[in-house]
């Protein structure tokens, strides 16, 4: 999918699509103290929303050691963390780094992930401009880019067209394209598809994205894969779990975690824990032992009040284990049907004990969470009947055989079931995880050698 280089980057935007882009700009104009004051009201939860106004008009105070940084723009914090590898990249390749987020959370991980750098003068984090191309140009005269970057997916129509109306190379990283976005912009005339061209490199996750990057018109497009699957692990939480397996041998029993189970799930999961229990008794296999993460904190008690109502025997990660993740309140493990994961930051523990992980909000109409870390870990992962959010890598996994879908919770019992009672069918699929995870790592580095070649390409012009 890699095409020819092409020097010189293709007008943007067309007569029509400026007109259009202008009226656009008129509207926030108009409706700028409204955005104002919304912003002003999220500051009520949180008021990190009621800094920083005068970077959002562009008006930054550039201080990077080094001049021309490359601009990165990652709109939220999981954006902000998935292109964390790829930022840490350029900057090992002697680039300074000015990145954008919109959001105070995108904004706190960028200074989490990007520390050292910050101190070192080689990194520098503000909020994007607004649609406002003033501010946009306002910025780009301050921080003088050698380019931009935008990650995910960005389609803000005047940001885009000030920056390529200034002369500066645009390119997005870990490009995604979902099929509900490209089928509902096909319907509706085209107006965002169209923005994509405004992109002179387009480094996709997968060859369907590239494919419909290219279908609207997206003049250089390449496959380079996905950046979280070059996160780093947590080798703290891992090796605590790993001790907490060999300690207590609970490599003997079948252990499964439900991860990020969001409401309107524990009903389903609680079904499936007491299914499979019934089922490798019969087989007579060792009890389970489920691993249970809430994804909000605030329903940690009442997700650990519903499991004992149900008969299940529960202990809290909690009560059980102090900050280092060592035990002090060692429990009986043969009367412990569930380990509730009642703390935030420690899914790798969570998943380090596991076998086999389910992945929450899958079943109903929300986006599903993260299935890269347990597949970063050769995990074999199940979902419910949903993928929505994560068509990439959910598509390449199913096709592997390391992503496996539910129709219901009794359906996801008896496949739990079928695979854990069988040591050679669970053998088989770990393998299969694992020559997964290896052919999708390393995409930092392909991000790399695309952008730095396309990169003195357009220097040259």
């Amino acid at each position: 999918m890699n095409q020819p280089p092409h020097l010189a980057a293709p007008p943007f935007p067309s007569w029509g699509l400026g007109l259009i882009i202008r009226a656009y700009e008129l509207m926030w104009h108009l409706l700028l103290p409204l955005v104002w004051a919304l912003l002003w009201r999220r500051g009520d939860k949180e008021p990190l929303y009621r800094q920083g106004w005068n970077e959002r008009f562009g008006a930054v105070h550039c201080t990077l050691t080094l001049a021309q940084p490359v601009w990165v723009h990652s709109a939220s914090m999981g954006e902000m963390r998935g292109a964390a590898p790829w930022v840490h990249a350029l900057l090992a390749q002697g680039h300074s780094v000015f990145v954008t987020t919109l959001t105070p959370a995108g904004r706190l991980a960028a200074q989490q992930l990007f520390g050292a750098a910050m101190q070192q003068g080689r990194l520098q984090v503000a909020y994007a401009p607004l649609e406002l191309s003033w501010a946009v140009r306002r910025f780009l005269a301050r921080v003088r880019p050698c380019c931009a970057v935008m990650t995910e997916i960005d389609t803000w129509p005047v940001l885009l067209a000030t920056v390529r109306r200034a002369g500066v190379p645009l390119a997005m990283a870990n490009a995604q394209y979902p099929r509900a976005s490209f089928e509902r912009d096909q319907r509706w005339g085209g107006f965002r598809a169209r923005l994509f061209k405004a992109y002179e490199l387009v480094m996709c996750k997968s060859h369907l994205q590239a494919q419909r990057f290219e279908k609207v018109g997206c003049p250089r497009v390449a496959i380079v894969g996905e950046t979280r699957f070059d996160l780093p692990v947590s080798a703290s939480q891992l090796e605590a779990a790993a001790n907490t397996v060999d300690t207590y041998w609970l490599h003997d029993r079948p252990v499964v975690c439900f991860a990020s189970a969001i409401v309107g799930e524990d009903g389903i999961f609680i079904g499936t824990m007491q299914a499979m229990q019934r089922a490798l008794a019969q087989a007579g296999r060792p009890a389970p032992l489920f691993v249970y993460v809430p994804r909000s904190p605030q329903r940690f008690d009442a997700v650990a009040e519903l499991m004992q109502k149900a008969g299940m025997r529960v202990v809290r990660r909690s009560q059980a284990l102090d900050a280092k993740l060592q035990w002090q309140h060692t429990p009986d493990w043969t009367q412990t049907d569930v380990l509730l994961g009642d703390s935030l930051g420690e899914m790798y523990f969570y998943l380090g004990l596991s076998q086999v992980v389910v992945v929450g909000s899958s079943f109903g109409d929300k986006a599903v969470h993260n299935i890269i870390e347990p597949l970063a870990i050769n995990k074999p992962v199940w979902t419910g009947p949903s993928v929505r959010g994560i068509e990439y890598p959910a598509l390449e996994a199913l096709e592997a055989g390391v992503l496996h879908h539910a129709k219901n919770g009794d359906d996801l019992a008896r496949q739990l079931t079928a695979v854990l009672a069988e040591p050679s069918a669970y053998a088989a699929l770990v393998e299969k995880t694992q020559h997964f995870n290896a052919t999708h790592a390393g995409s930092a580095a392909k991000h790399m050698a695309v952008f730095s070649a396309w990169l003195s390409e357009r220097s040259r012009t």
